[in-house]
């Protein structure tokens, strides 16, 4: 069984009977409440030897990552980040250094994003290092998965892959000047999510990208019950990427859309123009499926590939 059966699995067991639950299994946040207040949940987990590496990432981008994933699930579904539940649960033995500069990553992300930690819990674990943490939104119209409609023009913020790069980079620890692999690392390790809703009014469907383009999109459409093409000319890539991707001779292309991890937002609208930070890289469509057009043209299948855990 693999994380997307699972989710069926709950999804289909579990049907709320409170009329309040507005929104349950299978967005990027809850949304709970009666109009025109309504609050979002959000939880995410960090697992050593899953999530992360202790090799790779210090406990401050430790810290610091944890809360920010969630605060990504929140402005997802156009809502402004509130309250933070943290859960710890670390081996016996661990130094009071440790902990200390994984507090420092998360209070620095909370400051960010101007949000109150109110409590949580702790645990002993028996050998590796597990976090959580719930964070609680408020919206007063939030952007589900569902609504993206035929037609709709397919938008990203910021660039892609870059995280899936940065990540090659610290598992093959490839020896490179450290401005040249800095942002990709950066955004591996300490992403910093933005809200879309402020600057992007009539926002159809929206989801963060967080296991892969061509997954999170599959996941929006399979919501929304449409199709998608991509073009691939369209696709932001950065100077970094493309760089970097000669080096580790692999294909830009298959970071971008199978990459994960780069915490940016992926939405449908109408056309929208003059928004810095935005590329349009597709359209929603009636037809079933996921499809990309290669420069010459060409239409060929995309399969929904991305991380996936597994059971």
């Amino acid at each position: 069984m693999d994380e997307l059966e699972l989710i069926d699995l709950l999804r289909n067991r579990f049907s709320p009977e409170n009329q309040k639950v507005l929104k349950g299994i299978g967005d990027d946040a809850a949304v709970i409440g009666a109009y025109p207040q309504l609050f979002l949940y959000t939880t995410d987990m960090m697992i050593e030897g899953i999530h992360f590496d202790l090799s790779f990432i210090t406990p401050f981008q430790l810290g610091f990552k944890l809360v920010a994933r969630n605060v990504s699930d929140i402005f997802a579904m156009g809502g402004e980040p509130e309250f933070l539940l943290l859960n710890l649960c670390l081996p016996e033995g661990t130094e009071r250094d440790f902990v200390e500069k994984l507090l420092d990553g998360i209070e620095e992300c909370i400051r960010k994003y101007r949000i109150d930690l109110i409590g949580g819990d702790f645990s002993r674990s028996p050998q590796n290092i597990f976090l959580s943490a719930t964070l609680t939104g408020v919206t007063s119209s939030p952007i589900l998965r569902s609504g993206a409609r035929p037609g709709d023009r397919i938008y990203v913020t910021g660039t892609l892959g870059d995280a899936a790069c940065g990540l090659e980079i610290l598992k093959r620890q490839v020896k490179l000047e450290e401005e040249i692999k800095y942002p990709l690392i950066k955004k591996a390790l300490m992403p910093e999510p933005m809200p879309l809703h402020k600057r992007v009014k009539d926002i159809h469907a929206m989801i963060d990208i967080s296991d892969g383009l061509c997954l999170d999109l599959w996941r929006l459409c399979e919501q929304s019950k449409v199709g998608a093409i991509i073009f691939e000319e369209k696709l932001p890539l950065s100077r970094e990427l493309l760089n970097l991707s000669k080096i580790l001779h692999m294909d830009p292309l298959t970071f971008a859309l199978s990459g994960g991890e780069d915490y940016e937002l992926l939405f449908t609208a109408d056309k929208i123009t003059g928004i810095e930070g935005i590329t349009e890289i597709g359209r929603i469509t009636e037809e079933d499926g996921l499809w990309i057009t290669g420069k010459n043209g060409e239409k060929r299948p995309l399969k929904p590939e991305g991380f996936v855990h597994k059971t």
